[in-house]
């Protein structure tokens, strides 16, 4: 591994387009290699080993194309598979994902906080250890979205179908006054602005990219990895699925405003 060599990114499918995009805001000067995985999307409804193995899939592609650091830009691989990659490749620095309770928690100590994700990352242990790190700090409610980030791999942001979706799916959690909602899985911060109109302007509406970010920072300053050139660095965009109007719809979501 080399300084010079691109940072790896993955996900499920479109959604890590999201941490990438904070990736690229603190680390101007670094490259990055992108590959969402949207032949088997969603990972969130596959059984824990399917997941695992997907993961590993997706780690050996882009380690076969140079990367000096994998960020598991999903919060369901994180979950399944991050353990498993880490004892796989114990010299790469692997950085994984979870929903920002802890910031929530920090923000609105006492209050009520709703966790959107997808139903294997509630249920993996490593959420259950979260909430059980935070659950006397204030009340947290989660609410599984099966389905939800299927919207964003096609494209749909708004409209009747999204918004008829997320009533269902949050205002049975909507009755008490909500003081923060995360967002638990990287596709829902393109989602973002549909789930306002359905909390309303009261709660923060809290993603975990930044923290992404800065935590690859570090990884790669500690290793001595970091790419010494302040800006100028690439991204390239890849994808399991050759599908040129999906490639288009990555560009756009990485240059999309949030």
């Amino acid at each position: 591994m080399a300084c010079t060599d691109p940072v790896g990114v993955f996900d499920s499918g479109l959604g890590g387009i999201s941490v990438l995009r904070a990736l690229r805001n603190w680390m101007p000067g670094e490259d990055f290699l992108y590959y969402g995985d949207s032949r088997h999307a969603p990972y969130g409804d596959r059984p824990l080993q399917e997941v695992q193995a997907l993961s590993a899939d997706a780690a050996a592609w882009l380690l076969a194309r140079g990367v000096k650091a994998i960020v598991i830009a999903c919060n369901t691989a994180t979950s399944a598979a991050a353990a498993f990659l880490r004892e796989t490749y114990p010299d790469l620095p692997i950085i994984g994902t979870e929903p920002a309770l802890k910031p929530a928690v920090e923000r609105h100590p006492g209050g009520r906080i709703l966790v959107l994700a997808t139903e294997m990352t509630l249920h993996e242990q490593k959420f259950r250890r979260l909430l059980e790190q935070f659950q006397d700090r204030a009340a947290v409610d989660p609410v599984p979205c099966p389905g939800l980030m299927e919207f964003v791999e096609r494209g749909v942001f708004s409209g009747p179908q999204l918004k008829a979706y997320l009533k269902a799916h949050l205002q049975p959690h909507l009755a008490a006054p909500v003081d923060a909602v995360v967002l638990g899985c990287t596709h829902y911060p393109f989602l973002r602005g549909a789930i306002r109109q359905i909390v309303g302007p009261r709660p923060e509406i809290l993603d975990g990219s930044g923290g992404i970010a800065r935590q690859t920072q570090r990884r790669l300053q500690a290793r001595d990895l970091s790419n010494p050139r302040p800006t100028g660095g690439s991204i390239t965009l890849c994808n399991s699925l050759d599908d040129p109007a999906l490639l288009r719809r990555m560009e756009l979501l990485l240059r999309c405003p949030l």
